[in-house]
């Protein structure tokens, strides 16, 4: 260890500058110390995006921290509105659901719908068979017509011998 000719303290042999007073320990002279990190760490130059990315990297406890809190006073702002949104909508006391809608008395979806009375019209072909779904006030659809049977030939006479 040897003492600083600036500032007198106490400094490593091997240092290049005083950390205390930044001047040469040889000489006493100040030294610019930007020029001196330069040197020794070689910075490289960033732009602004990749400075902020840097620092959100480094300090990523930090920033989760900080989305933490403000997602947490975001939901106290919502929380605040709605609270102070349904204080003003009603002040009376509150009705039981039961005297709105008494639930023995609706219909449940456990409970089988009754089949309507089904009338099939059919006339020997099962292709052309139809269901008619009688409603009250509908008209019947008309019978259907017995398919014309094409004509048959008269039997002839059997031609009688002439004698």
């Amino acid at each position: 260890m040897k003492p600083c000719v600036a500032c007198n303290h106490s400094i490593d042999d091997h240092a290049r500058l005083c950390p205390y007073c930044g001047a040469d320990p040889a000489t006493g002279e100040k030294v610019d110390t930007q020029a001196a990190i330069e040197q020794v760490f070689h910075t490289k130059k960033l732009s602004a995006a990749d400075t902020v990315l840097d620092y959100a990297r480094r300090r990523q406890g930090i920033v989760v921290a900080l989305v933490a809190f403000i997602v947490f006073l975001v939901l106290a702002a919502v929380h605040s509105f709605v609270t102070s949104r349904n204080s003003t909508v009603s002040n009376g006391p509150a009705i039981s659901l039961s005297e709105i809608a008494d639930a023995a008395n609706q219909k449940t979806d456990t409970q089988a719908a009754p089949m309507p009375d089904l009338k099939y019209q059919y006339d020997g072909r099962g292709q052309v068979m139809q269901t008619f779904i009688n409603e009250p006030g509908a008209v019947a659809p008309l019978p259907p017509q017995p398919a014309p049977q094409p004509a048959q030939p008269q039997p002839q006479p059997a031609p009688t011998a002439r004698r």
